[in-house]
């Protein structure tokens, strides 16, 4: 039988079509991945100030900017294990609600200090899970053929750190120190209510009925899940590592004022947010292996041009914008190999390992950034040290990760399968 078009099978499903009520819960979960995402991103605007106020050291700035990327990360790994369990109609509101307590500690009493801060960072990381929640919950209301666009419209939600770069600074000079804090924590509570009352799983759930270390075992076991690890820490890491070091970098090797760097920050982080879907989408039509090569392909270049610190325009301005729109990609395309290839009742626990990974990925180089600026007065080798990292990743797409996805292409599906064997749109 000749099998439909890509362009056919994605118009209409391969008779699978999308219930209007999946569109809405993607919108629910996109929203509240951005507000989860919103709190988490707090301190990092205000990382230049801190400095100043508190007279840190370029190392404990990136240590206060980088602690909630860090738990947020690790925090992923048990809440995905707990979504594949509870769902995310119950884990979101839980997360969005927990996320308020360090919110309004941060704002009203813990940025007296570096303690305090830390503190308070720490467990502002628990809002950086919400990632883990909200990918199984959208990968169950949608089609194989359809989940790289439907993921990919949840990524943007990773725009929330725009808001928090737009508005930040700006608040806390009109309004003082705790008004970003106070909105941000009004804004979770509105969020995890409304998501109690609106938000639902899709009929028919695979839940699983092992205990939780069994079923994280089981997850270490899948190919996919370091595969995608390894992939996202370069793609979700390099933007979240830009995202919260962006601002200093800019402060700091360009001279631009906190507001200014703010701002050209939150426009790298909407680049991103943007083409997190279009890496989905394309990834539903060329196949996710092909999009990430492309991205990863994009960031050697910008990476290596920016290393030699050229002017911010027009040469700086474009290779942080085309790294911006590659990691936007490569990691909306991360995910669309995820929903390919993960059994249905193993996205979440999956996704939190993958999850990790991404954050653990932007860890790390503001770290780096911050030492060795503080050695060597430079940033260029920690800009080349992620050229050549992007190539290692590259070039493992390109064999190991393209060979075990059958050549990177979508393979449609043949039949329909019992339910609790069929994987996320894997054929055998």
């Amino acid at each position: 039988m000749v099998q439909p078009s890509t362009r056919e099978s994605d118009r209409t499903g391969s008779g699978t079509p999308v219930p209007g009520r999946a569109w809405l819960m993607l919108a629910l979960a996109t929203i509240g991945f951005a507000v989860n995402f919103w709190a988490w991103a707090l301190l990092s605007p205000l990382g230049p100030r801190f400095k100043d106020t508190l007279e840190l050291s370029s190392f404990q700035q990136s240590l206060l900017v980088a602690v909630p990327v860090v738990v947020g990360s690790l925090g992923r790994i048990p809440v995905g294990a707990l979504t594949d369990r509870f769902g995310g109609r119950v884990m979101f509101p839980i997360v969005s609600a927990a996320t308020i307590v360090p919110v309004l500690y941060l704002g009203l009493a813990g940025h007296s200090s570096l303690t305090a801060l830390l503190v308070g960072g720490f467990f502002l990381g628990i809002a950086g899970t919400a990632f883990a929640v909200g990918v199984p919950l959208v990968s169950a209301w949608f089609p194989p053929e359809r989940r790289g666009l439907a993921i990919g419209v949840f990524g943007a939600g990773m725009g929330g750190t725009a808001i928090s770069a737009l508005t930040t600074v700006k608040l806390v000079d009109a309004n003082g120190m705790s008004t970003p804090f106070l909105i941000t924590a009004a804004v979770l509570a509105v969020y995890a209510v409304t998501a109690w009352l609106l938000l639902r799983d899709a009929p028919g759930r695979t839940v699983p009925t092992e205990p939780l270390v069994r079923r994280l075992a089981a997850t270490a076991r899948l190919p996919i899940t370091w595969q995608a690890a390894a992939l996202y820490a370069v793609a979700f890491g390099g933007y979240v590592a830009f995202s919260v070091y962006l601002p200093t970098y800019l402060k700091t090797g360009y001279g631009l004022t906190q507001a200014d760097a703010a701002n050209r920050m939150a426009g790298f982080v909407l680049l991103a947010v943007a083409m997190r879907p279009v890496g989905g989408w394309l990834s539903d039509r060329l196949g996710p292996v092909r999009v990430l090569a492309g991205s990863l392909s994009v960031v050697v270049v910008g990476a290596v041009a920016q290393a030699f610190t050229p002017a911010l325009a027009p040469i700086g301005t474009i290779a942080f914008l085309a790294m911006a729109a590659a990691l936007g990609a490569g990691s909306g395309a991360t995910f669309a190999l995820v929903a390919l290839r993960t059994p249905a009742d193993q996205v979440g626990s999956v996704t939190g390992v993958v999850g990790a990974a991404g954050g653990l990925g932007g860890f790390l180089p503001p770290l780096v950034m911050g030492s060795l600026y503080g050695e060597y007065g430079t940033y260029a080798a920690g800009l080349a040290l992620l050229a050549v990292v992007a190539a290692a990743a590259l070039a493992y797409t390109l064999t190991g990760v393209r060979t075990a996805a059958g050549g990177g292409k979508r393979k449609p599906r043949v039949g329909r399968r019992h339910r609790h064997h069929t994987t996320a749109g894997t054929t055998a």
